[in-house]
């Protein structure tokens, strides 16, 4: 059986890539880190949004095997909230789309949802790290959170991880965004 491709572009078009498949979740993250990287990278011009108005980060989650960049990675930038973070978060060099986040030593990638802008987009499956969001914010109750919902994100990880054989493929960046 063949999996269906769908190409993504960055804002200008000069960037793209390929998504293999179905995603392993479609998940809305509230981790410290995430919203701080999402404040620090506002300010990089043209300053897409990183957050939701709630302050979570859309995220949709890729085994890195199903994921394809046609003209390589030269066109992206890595940004590190510290020199010493094990993630990064990655963009264009063009005009600084946000890609991707990746943890160090992950086998997935958390594409940043900005990337379906203008198709359609399946709904979040679930949030996460919401026991990090700031008392002035009110998450509604229409996506599964806690900790049932995030034991069942890192089943579906685990179970991506073993569908590749627990390979972790390295993505090569070169150049640093400063924000």
């Amino acid at each position: 059986m063949s999996l269906a491709t769908t190409r993504l572009k960055c804002a200008c078009g000069q960037f793209q890539l390929d998504v293999i498949g179905e995603p392993i979740i479609n998940a809305e993250c509230h981790c410290t880190s995430c919203r701080e990287a999402g404040a620090r990278l506002a300010s990089v011009p043209p300053a897409f949004p990183l957050r939701e108005p709630n302050g979570g980060t859309h995220y949709v989650l890729y085994r890195k095997d199903r994921v394809r960049f046609p003209d390589g990675t030269d066109n992206l930038a890595q940004f590190h909230l510290t020199p010493t973070s094990p993630t990064r978060r990655v963009l264009t060099k063009c005009c600084n789309t946000p890609v991707f986040t990746e943890f160090s030593s992950g086998h997935w990638l958390s594409l940043y949802a900005g990337l379906w802008a203008g198709r359609p987009l399946a709904p979040l499956d679930l949030r996460t790290q919401t026991g990090n969001v700031p008392p002035d914010v009110q998450l509604t109750n229409d996506v599964p959170a806690g900790a049932m919902a995030t034991a069942g994100f890192y089943a579906r990880l685990l179970v991506a991880w073993l569908a590749m054989g627990f390979k972790v493929p390295a993505i090569e960046i070169t150049g640093d965004i400063k924000a």
